[in-house]
C-alpha cells in the first residue's frame, strides 16, 4: 500500500504540462507539450501521487476503443506510468495501477510495458506479438506487382485525419488489437515536431488508390540520409501501414521496398502472420524479430468475454481468480460462436479454472488457453473442454497494434 503521507487524486485540467513533466523525468526525455497534447488531455482520467506539493507518481488512460474478435469495444488505454526516482519502492506504482484498474468503466485495459517485469502483477500478460523488420534493401528482393496495381499518391497532414479515418476503422474490423482514433487523435498522431524525428525527415504520407480513384490504403513513412563507403545508404523508416485490398498492399510496400539510394528499411509493428513474407523472393534478407506487443487486463470479465466473439461454437464453464478486482473471481458460464456470445455468472460446476491473467492474454485470440495448462495456470476439469475453449478462443489473424501509446 502507498505509504499515508502521499496522496492519490485525479489531475485536474491545468495540471496536464506538471504531470507530463513528471512522467518525462521518470522515463527520461524531454517534454515539450503542445496546445493539442492539452486538448487530448482527460484529466478526470489521469491519476497523481502527490507528496505535499509535489507530483511523485502519474498513471493515465486515454478513451479509446480497440478491435477484438469480431466486434470493436471500448478499452481503457493505460498510459504515463511512472514514479519520481526519489520515490521509488514505496508502493506508489501500486496504488496508482491498483486504483485505476478497479476505477476503469472500460471492461479492459490495455497497454505497452515498457518494463516487462511489472504488469503482470497487475494481471496484465502480453496478448499480442509484435515482429520487427530490419530490412536489408541491397539484398531484398520484391516480387514485381501487377499491371492493375493502381497508383500511390503523397497526402498533406491537414488531409489524412478524413482520408485515413475510414481505413482505419474497416482494418480494425478485419484484425483483432487496433486502436481506434477520433479526429482529435488522429491529429495528435500526426503531430510532427522537429524534436521527435531522430534525426530523420519530415513524415511523409501515401494514400493508395485503386483504379476506380478510391483510397484503399496508406503508409506513414520517414527517411534518413546516409552515405556509405560504396555511396548513398539512406534508411527508411515505416510508421504504419495499412491496406484494405491486396493490391494496395503489394503496391505500398513494393514502393517502399525499392525507393532510390535507399539500403536499409525498419517497420516496427508487423503481425505474426504479416503478408509482406508473401512479396519478396528471399525472406530472410527481411531480418525479422519477434517481441511482446499489445498488453490486455480484463477488469470486467463477463462484459469483456461477451463484448467478443468466438471462433468456433463454445459452452464452457470458467472458474476465475483475480487478486485484485473482487468481482471476477468465481465460476462464469460463457456461450458463443462467430455471431453472438453472452456470459454470466453461475454455480455450475467448472470445466476449465484459470486467473484473470490467463484469460487477458488469451483475449484477443493471439495466445492460446492450452498454451498455460502445460505449467498447470490453466486447469481442465471436464475432458475436452480445453481444446473446446482454446479452439473458439482463436482467431483467423493474429492481433497487431499499429502504435505505440
Amino acid at each position: 500500500m502507498v505509504d499515508s503521507e502521499y496522496v492519490l487524486r485525479a489531475a485536474t485540467a491545468d495540471e496536464h504540462d506538471r504531470f507530463i513533466g513528471l512522467f518525462a523525468t521518470a522515463m527520461m526525455f524531454e517534454s515539450s507539450p503542445s496546445d493539442l497534447d492539452r486538448e487530448l488531455f482527460e484529466p478526470e482520467r489521469a491519476l497523481v501521487a502527490v507528496d505535499g506539493d509535489d507530483f511523485v507518481g502519474t498513471a493515465k488512460a486515454m478513451s479509446r476503443d480497440l478491435s477484438v474478435p469480431g466486434a470493436v469495444v471500448d478499452a481503457a488505454h493505460v498510459t504515463a506510468v511512472g514514479v519520481r526516482a526519489t520515490h521509488r519502492r514505496r508502493g506508489i506504482l501500486s496504488a496508482l495501477m491498483s486504483r485505476q484498474l478497479r476505477e476503469v468503466p472500460e471492461a479492459l485495459a490495455i497497454l505497452w510495458a515498457s518494463e516487462s517485469g511489472i504488469y503482470g502483477r497487475f494481471g496484465y500478460a502480453p496478448a499480442a506479438w509484435g515482429v520487427s523488420y530490419e530490412v536489408d534493401l541491397h539484398r531484398v528482393r520484391p516480387r514485381p506487382v501487377d499491371g492493375d496495381a493502381g497508383r500511390i499518391e503523397a497526402l498533406s497532414a491537414e488531409e489524412a485525419p478524413a482520408q485515413l479515418g475510414g481505413l482505419l476503422r474497416e482494418f480494425q474490423a478485419r484484425r483483432p488489437g487496433v486502436s481506434g482514433r477520433s479526429e482529435q487523435v488522429w491529429r495528435g498522431q500526426l503531430q510532427d515536431k522537429p524534436e521527435h524525428r531522430g534525426g530523420r525527415m519530415a513524415r511523409q504520407i501515401l494514400v493508395h488508390r485503386d483504379a476506380a480513384g478510391a483510397v484503399d490504403g496508406y503508409a506513414l513513412w520517414r527517411g534518413k540520409m546516409n552515405w556509405g563507403p560504396t555511396g548513398p545508404a539512406n534508411e527508411v523508416a515505416v510508421e504504419e501501414l495499412v491496406a484494405l485490398a491486396p493490391t494496395a498492399y503489394r503496391a505500398l510496400w513494393h514502393y517502399l521496398l525499392t525507393l532510390d539510394l535507399a539500403a536499409k528499411l525498419d517497420y516496427g509493428n508487423a503481425a505474426v502472420d504479416e503478408p509482406l513474407l508473401q512479396l519478396v523472393s528471399n525472406p530472410v534478407a527481411l531480418n525479422r524479430r519477434l517481441s511482446e506487443s499489445l498488453w490486455v487486463r480484463l477488469t470486467d470479465v463477463p462484459r469483456a468475454l461477451a463484448q467478443r466473439r468466438y471462433a468456433t461454437a463454445v459452452d464452457v464453464v470458467i472458474e476465475v481468480t483475480d487478486e485484485l478486482i473482487e468481482a471476477n473471481n468465481g465460476r462464469f458460464r460463457l456461450t458463443g460462436d462467430t455471431e453472438h456470445a453472452t456470459c454470466e455468472r453461475t454455480d455450475a460446476t467448472a470445466d476449465l479454472s484459470a486467473s484473470v491473467t490467463e484469460l487477458s492474454a488469451a483475449y484477443l485470440g493471439g495466445r492460446q488457453l492450452a498454451e498455460f495448462a502445460a505449467t498447470g495456470r490453466v486447469v481442465e476439469h471436464t475432458p475436452g473442454a480445453l481444446s473446446a475453449a482454446t479452439a473458439a478462443f482463436g482467431w483467423p489473424v493474429a492481433p497487431v497494434s499499429l502504435e505505440i501509446f
